[in-house]
């Protein structure tokens, strides 16, 4: 379940922490960041005013501020500079941009020799300068532009992509209040292995959270099939225990047909924790474990881990001595109305400070909801949690990470379907 390290990506519910003094220099910071890592949604923001570019502004400043100094100052000969312009231009405008501010350079540079005639470093070898950077500004604008309308049709795919494994869901979804951060540990996906989901029905609300082993798009993948499986069964089967057998039977499935396909990842599993929630045991869920962290109920009172046993992750099931292919037992736990589930991915779990000591949310929610008891409300506790998991790694997150939180909504349940 291991990723490379990579930057934390905010999930649903946003937020971050600022500094007075280094914020002033933020945007600066975010445009360099953009310019490398060729994010031109991020510099498309960072260049407009009200919706509008002035990424202009820049090599039309240089321009003028190239021709002011060589006109009005005898200290300095930087006429030939003008062959800059056009090589800003070609980072951050677009291709007609960049041409003519390459047309402006030379034209500047020609008045500079036959009209103003007040240097004596003008002429031919310095035309030919600015005529061929200008040129080579354009072209080289082409293929950035070309590159950046590439790189935001993958973007489109992959946000689509994302929509299918981690759709968005309703407010008050099922009956459940609910709340959700996703971090990614590699800065450049925008999905990973792990999923969850609410799928309300006509034998109460299910719940889904997991995480697939490994990364890339085969993780992606297994993730989508068990979720897909989970929509189906957990609307249409009246035991829980059902619905568990009918994750890892796709679970087995899924893998035998990536092994016949020979690929490498055939052996590839999932933690995953399943809710039910029934309108008749307004005081009670049901819990199956797959391998993953137990959930925790947070409430005014404090925090508490649910009594569960965890059986083993989805696919595993055959190595249950004398019960191959069985999922793992079905726990009714006590949960009172104010109290929230909260269920994480070891991202969180796992998170490690510099010292290597493990990150423990508990403490840190115990405190938290003992200084105000709003923080158990799902949208504040997953924030909670997030803003701790990232303080403790010191902004480095090692795995993708989810933080989800669900609670009964106070009256009738939500839609029975979805």
């Amino acid at each position: 379940m291991r990723a490379r390290r990579g930057r934390a990506s905010l999930g649903p519910v946003r937020g971050r922490v600022r500094q007075p003094v280094r914020a002033r220099w933020r945007p600066l910071g975010r445009l360099v960041h953009a310019a490398g890592q060729g994010d031109a949604v991020s510099r498309h923001q960072l260049l407009s005013v009200r919706g509008r570019s002035v990424a202009w502004l820049f090599p039309l400043v240089l321009l003028v501020g190239i021709t002011a100094g060589d006109i009005t100052t005898g200290a300095f000969e930087i006429i030939s500079w003008t062959v800059l312009v056009p090589g800003v231009a070609a980072a951050i405008c677009g291709v007609w941009g960049t041409a003519a501010f390459g047309v402006l350079a030379v034209v500047v540079y020609v008045m500079a020799d036959t009209v103003w005639q007040h240097r004596e470093e003008t002429g031919l070898p310095g035309l030919v300068l600015v005529v061929l950077g200008s040129l080579i500004a354009v072209v080289a604008a082409a293929f950035r532009v070309g590159g950046e309308r590439r790189m935001l049709h993958m973007r489109d795919i992959a946000d689509t992509t994302r929509r299918t494994v981690l759709r968005p869901l309703p407010v008050g979804f099922g009956g459940l209040d609910h709340a959700a951060v996703y971090l990614s540990a590699d800065s450049e996906a925008r999905v990973g292995g792990d999923f969850y989901d609410i799928q309300p029905g006509p034998h109460g609300t299910r719940v889904l959270v997991g995480d697939v082993q490994g990364k890339g798009l085969g993780a992606v993948e297994t993730a989508a099939a068990l979720l897909g499986t989970f929509r189906e069964a957990a609307y249409h089967e009246p035991d829980l225990a059902t619905v568990a057998e009918r994750l890892e039977t796709r679970m087995v499935r899924h893998r035998r047909h990536t092994a016949g396909l020979g690929r490498s990842d055939g052996d590839r599993f999932a933690t995953a924790v399943l809710i039910g929630v029934s309108p008749g045991l307004p005081d009670t869920v049901e819990a199956v474990v797959f391998g993953h962290e137990p959930p925790l109920a947070v409430g005014p009172d404090g925090v508490r881990a649910l009594p569960v046993a965890g059986g083993l992750p989805l696919g595993m099931a055959d190595l249950v001595p004398g019960r191959p292919g069985a999922a793992p037992p079905v726990h009714r736990l006590r949960l009172a109305a104010d109290e929230t589930l909260l269920l994480v991915t070891d991202g969180v779990t796992e998170a490690r400070d510099p010292a290597g000591a493990f990150y423990r949310p508990a403490d840190d929610i115990a405190r938290a909801v003992a200084a105000d008891p709003r923080n158990a409300e799902p949208a504040r506790l997953v924030v909670l949690v997030r803003d701790g998991t990232l303080r403790h790694c010191r902004g480095r997150v090692a795995d993708d990470t989810t933080v989800f939180a669900v609670r009964r909504t106070p009256g009738p349940e939500g839609p029975a379907d979805g």
